[in-house]
């Protein structure tokens, strides 16, 4: 193998869940893989590779991204969360905790983007209607609930049983 056919990698730095990490990746890998691979986090999950599903969603400098689009050079000094750094300890946010009371977590592959896609819909709306529910979680997709139990799950969440 010629080293023209190997990337060149770049120091790249950023915090995951309150966590410093420092590492070296090639400019152009996908946050997603530097996460799961490298970071050993596999709770952000690969569904489609191409940004349409969802699954891979993290919270990067607090706006919600697919991450197997975002290259990790991007990610420099950034600061992300992952599905992981969503309960405090043992503690599950009320998010996490309304999925599973309303069975909005089913084989649990859309699941992470779920909860992440709602965390940052809350953030931005803390009482949204069905259909601002709707809107917030458009950008992913689930193939097991029909959908109506993650919504229930959103509103029970913020407690606006709408």
């Amino acid at each position: 193998m010629s080293k023209s056919s190997v990337a060149k990698r770049v120091p790249v730095s950023f915090t995951v869940n309150g966590k410093s990490h420092s590492l070296e990746a090639p400019a152009m890998a996908r946050l997603l893989d530097v996460i799961r691979e490298d970071i050993q986090l596999t709770g952000t999950k690969e569904g489609c590779g191409e940004g349409e599903c969802g699954a891979c969603s993290v919270i990067l400098n607090g706006e919600l991204v697919n991450s197997c689009l975002v290259p990790v050079i991007q990610a420099q000094g950034a600061k992300i969360t992952t599905i992981e750094g969503v309960a405090q300890g043992d503690v599950l946010h009320p998010v996490q905790k309304a999925f599973l009371e309303c069975g909005g977590a089913q084989c649990g592959i859309c699941t992470p983007g779920m909860v992440l896609a709602s965390l940052s819909l809350l953030e931005k709306n803390p009482n949204p209607t069905r259909d601002e529910i709707r809107e917030g979680l458009a950008g992913n997709l689930c193939r097991c609930t029909g959908y109506m139990k993650i919504f229930d799950s959103v509103a029970r969440a913020c407690g606006s049983q709408q």
